[in-house]
């Protein structure tokens, strides 16, 4: 193992710290560097113990104000005896760290724009923020492809369903990130966005066969090795066709998850692709990782199969023995536990024991406007309504779909924004739009009965805003409408104008193919909203370019 060469390229001095560093740990300091917790998991003084007595490797923090987090890490630093690694999900920009950060835009945001450039600043916010409060190590960027409109996680948080397009900007993102001080961790190897489920609730599915896994997928985390990317998040995600072209002794029904796959750990990313930084699971809390095996095995396979570090845990003191239950019997060897170490330290020489900058990146609003002003898309436009005007449409009826309530911050400039934190979706677009000279009413579905057309309104539009959202343990992204006869939908398409726009996930179009003006804006943020409405009033031009199908392969949807 050469700590010298890529993606380490260690100093003398820094390959020197971390072989003694190694040689200085006890096997249950060795134990403990492999586990990276949730620190709100825990109190603050059995935190600083984890750090202190059992050596623990990395602890990520869910979301909260800079000065919390930064507040938080200052006694563990004091504490450990290796620097943490300080993990975050920085993949929509400094709110994946920082609650009072950036809220760019979800990485299908950043693709939809077509321009590189905009990439490289979406990385430059992600790095700085998180380094504003001590953050290392993001498990960013997300590298799936998103291939089935119904996978309800991977959605806008990929950069869509185009093989080049997602290898360029995953590529770009890394470069960005890294020279910017900051270890990216893709995710989610080996592959989601084939199954239509979600690893959460069970092991899910990559079904491309090993030729098409080896063009894609394959080809992807090849580009990102070459760039220098330093550690790998493996998915509870199974890739059969891989694994036994690896290994063709193996039966489908023995194929693991990648998470405890050694034909995909060791097998691909090793042997075949020469990978030589951190590979670490994906939350072994995860349904996926958990029904794979017993736990008391999960838990040392996964090390034994290839991966370096394991990402939270379902009750760390019984993991903990777990694994030096394995170390005793001989099932986890020392020259495994060696090797990750190994390659844990090497990271942490790189990119750990720096103090937070507490710096702010100002551009990053501008850069925010920028994304949205170039990403909104014009999917579909069968009617002659754009742009919108006072004068054909006095009256514009709202129907809010999905979460009306926004959280954001902007942590270069929080004293003078021009927006509150909380803030609602639909009150925004209402303001803009009577700034711009329309009257507005909500859609009351308590007011609303079923009704023939004669007495439709003649110069009304109907405007549909949509938030719905991505989650993890959910099994679909989908319109619901309302119990009271649907009277929410937008039926009588032939008859009064309707304009659908979607601020969170761009297949919509499933459950409104008929409407005829339908836009994709991928993050909802006040930009976004500006941005959208600005368009509408013929203020901009749309300038995205779909990084998905948003038809969903629907004949009917681009009626």
């Amino acid at each position: 193992m050469n700590l010298r060469e890529r993606p380490f390229y260690l100093t003398d001095d820094q390959v020197r710290w971390v072989e003694d560093t190694l040689s200085s740990l006890t096997p249950e300091q060795k134990v403990g560097q492999l586990f990276c917790v949730m620190g709100q998991d825990f109190g603050a003084d059995e935190l600083k113990t984890l750090v202190e007595d059992y050596n623990i490797g990395g602890i990520l923090y869910r979301p909260a104000p800079a000065e919390d987090i930064r507040a938080w890490f200052k006694p563990l630093d004091a504490a450990a005896r290796v620097p943490l690694l300080k993990a975050a999900n920085l993949e929509e920009g400094g709110t994946g760290g920082l609650s009072d950060g950036t809220f760019f835009g979800w990485p299908m945001t950043v693709a939809a724009t077509d321009d590189l450039s905009v990439m490289e600043k979406f990385a430059k916010v992600c790095a700085l923020e998180g380094e504003s409060v001590g953050i290392n190590w993001t498990f960013s960027p997300v590298c799936d492809l998103d291939l089935n409109y119904r996978n309800p996680i991977t959605n806008v948080r990929t950069c869509g369903s185009d093989f080049e397009r997602v290898k360029s900007f995953c590529s770009q993102y890394v470069r960005t990130l890294q020279e910017n001080g900051m270890a990216a961790c893709a995710k989610h190897y080996p592959g989601d966005g084939v199954d239509f489920r979600d690893q959460h609730l069970h092991p899910t599915y990559n079904s491309l066969s090993a030729k098409e896994w080896y063009e894609s997928y394959g080809a992807i985390y090849q580009q990102l090795i070459e760039d220098g990317l330093m550690s790998v998040m493996v998915g509870h995600i199974v890739q059969p066709n891989v694994a036994m072209d690896v290994n063709p002794e193996l039966r489908f029904e023995d194929c693991l998850p990648g998470s405890l796959s050694r034909e995909l750990l060791t097998g691909v990313l090793r042997e075949k692709f020469g990978f030589n930084g951190v590979i670490t699971t994906d939350a072994t809390i995860m349904s996926g990782f958990t029904q794979a095996m017993p736990r008391r095995e999960a838990i040392p396979t996964a090390i034994m199969a290839g991966c370096d570090m394991l990402v939270f845990t379902t009750g760390f003191y019984e993991d903990y023995q777990y694994m030096l239950d394995a170390l005793q019997s001989g099932f986890l060897t020392e020259k495994r536990l060696n090797e990750a170490l190994m390659r844990t330290l090497a990271l942490k020489a790189k990119v750990a024991g720096k103090a937070p900058t507490c710096q702010v990146l100002p551009e990053a609003k501008q850069w925010q406007a920028e994304c949205a002003d170039k990403c909104v898309t014009l999917v579909k436009n069968n009617q002659d309504v754009l742009p919108i005007t006072p004068e054909r449409f006095p009256l514009i009826r709202l129907v809010t779909l999905g979460k009306d309530e926004i959280t954001e911050g902007c942590l270069a400039a929080p004293e003078t924004a021009e927006y509150p934190v909380e803030s609602s979706m639909t009150a925004i677009a209402e303001e803009l739009l009577q700034a711009a000279g329309f009257r507005t009413e909500r859609f009351d579905i308590e007011k609303e009965e079923l009704h023939g057309t004669l007495d439709l309104p003649k110069n009304r539009l109907t405007l549909y805003l949509a938030n719905c959202e991505h989650a993890s343990n959910q099994t679909a992204v989908r319109l619901f409408w309302a119990k009271k006869h649907a009277l929410d939908v937008p039926r009588h398409g032939e008859e009064e104008p309707y304009i659908f726009v979607s601020f969170s996930n761009p297949y919509h179009l499933q459950d409104v193919p008929r409407v005829k003006t339908y836009i994709n804006a991928y993050s909802c943020h006040r930009p976004m909203i500006e941005a959208v409405i600005n368009k509408l009033l013929g203020k901009s031009e749309f300038k995205g370019t779909s990084p998905v199908d948003a038809f969903c392969g629907l004949p009917d949807a681009r009626l």
